[in-house]
């Protein structure tokens, strides 16, 4: 546990400051912390539904922008 909240700490930090990125190192912070917190595996079970959504993950196909493709023009 003592990790996660390091991993959280030092993640916070690294949003705030511009020389890392925070982000490396809140989201497995997070995931730590999620076995020993329910609000923070309920969060983070939120955040995989949304990204599968998306389509971020992989999950379901996502319904972006179409691309146009020109018909060949053989002469």
């Amino acid at each position: 546990m003592a990790l996660g909240v390091g991993l959280v700490l030092l993640g916070i930090a690294g949003l705030l400051l511009p020389i890392m990125p925070g982000w490396v190192f809140l989201i497995p912070g997070l995931v730590i912390l999620g076995d020993y917190i329910p609000p923070v595996k309920r969060l983070l079970i939120w955040a995989k539904e949304k990204a599968e959504k998306s389509g971020v993950m992989g999950g379901k196909e996502s319904s972006g922008p179409a691309t146009s493709q020109r018909p060949s023009s053989e002469s």
